[in-house]
């Protein structure tokens, strides 16, 4: 454990740098931001602290965390400053949830694993938000914000644990061959808006076929975009050394160096 008063040290050197930047004699850009300016830069840190973890590269990780951790205390000055929370507002804030959202630590509670874990976070979230008896809005708190493939099991994880799920496997496996079916005769009859819509379909049950073998899709294909991204690179090499550009290849030549790259890898 990080000693204690080094923590605090460091803690709060940085809350001052965020004073000192908004303060009369600060940067003037700084003090030029609002919440709706920031916002997207909060965003941003948040995929690049994502983009450090794929690459595991921790010290990128470390510096992408600061930078993230700085626009969280940014944007709380911002509403400190129009008399709304502090810092000490948010720490205190997330210090009780987290206590209230693990009773099996800080409390009594008995649990017989992650599952339980799990299944009594969403309980006690609901009892927060004080919408345990509005059952039409239990899936309303996944932000509209995310990312759609991670919107999408998030959804549809939280459906599950009032038991609104497939039943197995194999179950969500037929809803995937039968939605497959469904765009392969849209895309027959070329009718273009039945195949976005059917489109839509087989991806949300990918999600959920995803989702019953243990997998987040968005990591999924975070690591399937990863793999196209190295195997490209490998055939722009692979094709610089052959005497042929990327720029100038032909189509032949690049399913040639990327089969040969792929046929490497063994996938």
């Amino acid at each position: 454990m990080p000693n204690q008063n080094k923590v605090s040290k460091s803690f709060a050197d940085l809350v001052d740098l965020v004073e000192t930047l908004r303060g009369p004699d600060g940067c003037p850009w700084d003090r030029k931001q609002t919440v709706s300016s920031v916002k997207m830069y909060l965003l941003e840190e948040c995929y690049e602290v994502l983009d450090a973890i794929e690459k595991e590269n921790s010290g990128e990780e470390c510096s992408e965390l600061g930078d993230l951790l700085f626009m969280i205390l940014f944007l709380t000055k911002l509403s400190s400053e129009k008399g709304e929370f502090d810092i000490v507002d948010v720490i205190e804030s997330i210090v009780k949830k987290m206590k209230n959202r693990h009773p099996h630590v800080f409390g009594d509670v008995k649990v017989n694993g992650a599952d339980d874990v799990s299944s009594n976070w969403q309980k006690l979230k609901m009892e927060e938000k004080g919408d345990i008896k509005k059952k039409a809005s239990f899936l309303r708190d996944v932000p509209r914000g995310l990312p759609a493939l991670l919107r999408a099991h998030r959804l549809s994880d939280k459906a599950s644990k009032v038991g609104f799920d497939w039943n197995n496997k194999s179950h969500i496996w037929e809803k995937v061959e039968e939605e497959f079916k469904e765009l392969s005769s849209a895309v027959n009859m070329d009718k273009t808006e039945e195949v976005e819509e059917e489109l839509g379909d087989l991806i949300f049950s990918l999600v959920n076929l995803a989702r019953h073998w243990g997998f987040n899709s968005e990591k999924v294909l975070s690591e399937a975009n990863r793999k196209f991204l190295n195997r490209f690179e490998s055939m722009e090499k692979r094709l610089d050394e052959s005497g042929v550009g990327i720029d100038s290849a032909t189509p032949e030549e690049m399913n040639s160096a990327w089969d040969n790259i792929k046929g490497k890898t063994g996938k």
